[in-house]
């Protein structure tokens, strides 16, 4: 029996290549994203498309019946949908703060919840959550970003301790650099906030040492990859990590004191 798997954000960048990756291995799957329309590629390698809003329960509830009614099951999860909103803390407005969380924290524990009751009842399921580096390593001018991705890595390790008794789990992914327009866009952003501030200057210098390292960032396909790996593992471990100084970054955070790399950060923006 095929394994039924919903991706929410499978429009593009990680979502999409792991949607057509775990299609293209036999597993029944169901891609979620605000525009419909931008799954359409998916569609030919058999994947099933949604139209979802994260930050809209009645969606969320929507998808949820809708996949069950069709299959009577989800056995694997996979909390895809999110984005990097970059800012200085001090400039970016609570609107934009709370739904930075909104998309990032409250959609992904909600999705978790609505899927729980069936897993638990079979005593089986995979709750796939991708973090980032940036769940583990703060950098300048991130601060919401980031606060939504060291949610999620507490947010898992409790959830992971709940329902492992019930024969499920729960997995991070935390990627590092991926080629999506992610990057762009959370730059972008960062730019805009800070042209009338005290910090327009160390933003721009910060943004354009960053935006410098695109060019090396990974293929999305990586972590995509990397997802199949972990769901088909058979005792899969609590953190995955992979792409563009993914794991150099999280070597640094264990070793290097708050100092050290409080002084990396301020050597780039000064």
């Amino acid at each position: 029996m095929q394994s039924v798997v919903f991706i929410s954000g499978a429009s593009s960048g990680i979502g999409m290549e792991t949607a057509r990756l775990l299609a293209q291995n036999g597993y029944t799957v169901y891609g979620a994203a605000r525009r419909v329309d931008r799954m359409d590629s998916l569609k030919p390698y058999g994947v099933k498309t949604i139209g979802m809003d994260v930050v809209d329960d009645k969606s969320m509830t929507g998808a949820i019946k809708e996949i069950l009614a069709n299959e009577g099951r989800i056995d694997i999860l996979i909390n895809n949908a999110g984005f990097g909103f970059y800012g200085v803390i001090e400039n970016v407005s609570m609107t934009d703060a709370r739904y930075q969380m909104e998309v990032n924290v409250f959609g992904t524990a909600r999705l978790a919840q609505l899927v729980l009751p069936g897993m638990r009842e079979r005593r089986f399921g995979k709750i796939v959550n991708i973090s980032s580096i940036a769940g583990k390593m703060a950098t300048p001018f991130g601060g919401w970003y980031h606060a939504s991705k060291f949610a999620i890595e507490g947010l898992s390790d409790s959830l992971r301790n709940e329902v492992k008794p019930f024969g499920i789990d729960v997995i991070l992914i935390e990627p590092g650099g991926i080629a999506t327009e992610w990057s762009s866009i959370a730059f972008d952003n960062l730019n805009k906030s800070s042209e009338q501030s005290a910090y327009k200057e160390a933003a721009i210098k910060f943004s354009t040492a960053f935006k410098k390292t695109t060019r090396k960032h990974s293929d999305p396909a990586i972590i995509a990859r990397l997802i199949l790996h972990a769901i088909e593992a058979k005792h899969p471990k609590a953190r995955y990590a992979a792409g563009y100084m993914a794991k150099p970054a999280l070597w640094m955070r264990r070793w290097l004191s708050d100092r050290v790399i409080d002084a990396l950060f301020l050597k780039i923006v000064k």
